[in-house]
């Protein structure tokens, strides 16, 4: 919407459809800690409610030791102070997928995304990423 090509859209996919990869969307900018004058300077670019979104979702991806080429997705949406996190594991086919999902207050944000990927992997997923991780050695 905000490029004003509505009118090229042919439809959405909903995170009910497709979870996209951990973070998709966010932008990050890295700096020096101790840099205050840059920090004073980057401080109105951050965005809270992002910011959490994307802590829950990472949180959840560390745990989970994921990276590019492992298949799990994540969407973290805010519903007041309420951070709702849903995730996916998956094999690279499609043949099995482990989801699950945890809600809660939004400051519980990166121990809820803990919390899933703890659930996600007493449920299966950790047979998937042991055989994916074993299969790129």
């Amino acid at each position: 919407k905000r490029l004003k090509l509505e009118d090229r859209i042919r439809s959405f996919i909903e995170p009910e459809q497709s979870l996209p990869a951990v973070g998709q969307g966010a932008v990050g900018i890295e700096c020096r800690v101790d840099d205050e004058r840059l920090l004073k300077l980057l401080e109105p670019l951050n965005h809270k409610d992002t910011a959490d979104r994307v802590l829950c979702e990472r949180a959840m991806n560390l745990t989970l030791e994921g990276g590019c080429q492992v298949p799990i997705g994540s969407y973290a949406l805010l519903e007041g102070d309420e951070i709702w996190l849903r995730a996916l594991v998956g094999e690279p086919d499609g043949s099995e997928i482990v989801r699950g999902e945890v809600r809660g207050h939004r400051k519980d944000g990166e121990a809820l995304g803990i919390q899933l990927a703890n659930e996600l992997l007493d449920n299966g997923a950790r047979d998937i990423l042991t055989k994916l991780y074993a299969d790129h050695d």
